[in-house]
């Protein structure tokens, strides 16, 4: 099911696997053309339906020439679609069009020098001589027929091809090391695919206000506001389209963040004038928790509960159809689909129960969340709801690990102040995207004030991210985390030991569970 906001020229960007195809998607959108990504084993007849602008295969880890290497329907090449091919993607457009893909040598990892030969529209306005990213064995050795070579480096005779309605380069223009691939990008985009750059923030408001309108009508509209940004900017879009038909309905489950609670009620109700509903709702989720240790059946229990809570929300709501939602793009790739592994069920997308009474309505389906960021200023919501930290739907119930206790969330809401509170004293607020304490399901041994001590450990973790579809662990300062840890130790009572979380994601998630 596409996401794409009506009337908007879409880019498809077809993934075969790469570590990079999220990252070719926002490229193309800070280019101010609407992308989408769609796996690789789509029939023509399925993307066409898609109606696109333009086609981006991106990278993969296989070889073209091995059995069983991911594919295009040759149908795809007949729509009279432009195409772009990068690395892998630009190999297969090679193999399947009469050009050759061989493996050479030595094949090509990191920063490599690349001539520009010919310019073409392709590269217009490309640098003879520059440095791109390079990640490939194999590499083409015969450009498509009807193509031209534009590029090459010391073993790439064909690191850049164009001919008519498709190009490709063996290298990835999407990556912040070739100084010069957004230009690339936009001359496809703009020159050999004619799409002009209109995707704004400021449209997307225009057309989901209108999309809104036509689906909820005269209809009433409820908002659970988690305490998170995705949806405190889907309540603040929703209350522009139909205004005083929206209700938001906090639901205080216990697993918030410290003092989070009284915020949120404080920007909406006399902030924003929101009609505002504050449900005090701690033991029923308690309850909902008990003996519940497993991942997947705590977001399950969470997201149930939310839903029963609205159901019988009472204060003028009762006839509400539709139920508000801040599901991001993220969101719905990470819960899976047809052609996707889910890789964990989100409350607010795969852990809604199948008798819900309510229809959706998701404004952000669409939208990376530096995205929604900045849609969340241009409807004038205030810094410290827009910069706030992402939070998991499931709130502290998910960076709990085994079953989740009042006494458990209340050490570790001090333990994750505490962590947040450094972060903003060193000044790292918007360069680490996610900043957090983790409350394992274990015990060890320790010594305070030369007494035994049997406490629980402390985890932190922080990543630095741009869509949180990829992240990598934060380089802390030494001195910062051994700040975290002493302040943990010394004023979080059942806190014994702080361990920092060095995975990045892949091959881990952010969140623990």
């Amino acid at each position: 099911m596409s996401t794409a906001p009506m009337s908007t020229p879409t880019v498809l960007v077809v993934d075969f696997g790469a570590q990079y195809a999220q990252l070719i998607a926002r490229r193309v959108r800070e280019a101010h053309v609407y992308s989408e990504i769609v796996p690789h084993d789509l029939t023509a007849e399925e993307i066409r339906d898609r109606k696109p602008a333009a086609i981006i295969f991106s990278g993969g880890p296989a070889s073209v020439n091995v059995e069983g290497a991911p594919i295009i329907d040759p149908g795809v090449y007949d729509l009279g679609v432009p195409i772009m091919g990068i690395c892998y993607g630009a190999q297969l457009i090679a193999k399947q069009h009469g050009g050759e893909v061989s493996r050479f040598e030595a094949g090509e990892y990191g920063r490599t020098d690349l001539t520009v030969n010919r310019s073409d529209v392709f590269l217009d306005g490309q640098s003879a001589q520059q440095s791109v990213w390079m990640s490939h064995f194999d590499a083409i050795s015969k450009p498509p027929t009807g193509c031209e070579v534009l590029a090459s480096t010391a073993n790439t005779p064909v690191a850049a091809f164009a001919g008519p309605g498709l190009c490709g380069v063996q290298y990835h223009p999407e990556v912040s090391h070739t100084p010069e691939g957004q230009a690339v990008l936009e001359n496809f985009l703009y020159r050999m695919a004619d799409i002009e750059p209109t995707w704004t923030m400021g449209n997307v408001i225009d057309q989901q206000i209108e999309i809104i309108q036509e689906q909820v009508g005269s209809g009433r509209a409820i908002c659970g506001l988690s305490g998170g940004v995705d949806s405190a900017v889907a309540a603040a879009l929703v209350h522009r389209a139909i205004g005083a038909q929206l209700t938001c309905v906090f639901v205080d489950t216990g697993l918030m963040r410290k003092d989070e609670g009284e915020q949120v009620v404080e920007v909406f109700r006399r902030n924003q004038h929101i009609e505002l509903i504050h449900v005090r709702a701690a033991d029923e989720f308690f309850t909902a928790l008990e003996g519940v240790t497993e991942p997947e059946a705590k977001r399950k229990a969470i997201g149930e509960k939310f839903i029963r809570i609205f159901e019988k929300a009472q204060g003028g709501i009762e006839d509400a159809r539709f139920l508000v939602q801040g599901t991001l793009y993220p969101d719905v790739i990470e819960s899976g689909s047809k052609h996707a592994a889910k890789i964990k069920s989100h409350h607010n997308v795969g852990g809604l129960p199948e008798d819900m009474e309510f229809e959706l309505v998701e404004p952000l389906r669409a939208l990376f969340k530096d995205e929604v960021r900045t849609l969340g200023s241009e409807l004038g919501l205030p810094d410290e709801i827009v910069w706030r930290q992402p939070f998991p739907g499931p709130g502290l119930g998910v960076r709990i690990i085994g079953e989740v206790t009042p006494e458990k969330v209340a050490i570790l809401q001090e333990a994750d102040a505490i962590v947040r509170e450094e972060i903003g004293k060193a000044g790292l607020e918007r360069e680490v995207w996610q900043a957090f304490a983790v409350l394992p399901d274990i015990r060890s041994v320790g010594v305070m004030g030369d007494e035994r001590t049997y406490g629980y450990p402390a985890i932190i973790r922080a990543v630095t991210s741009e869509d949180a579809m990829t992240a990598d662990w934060a380089r802390l300062p030494y001195d910062l985390l051994e700040t975290m840890s002493s302040r943990i130790i010394n004023e979080v009572d059942g806190i014994n030991r702080v361990a920092y979380d060095i995975t990045s994601k892949p091959p881990g998630t952010i969140e623990w569970e």
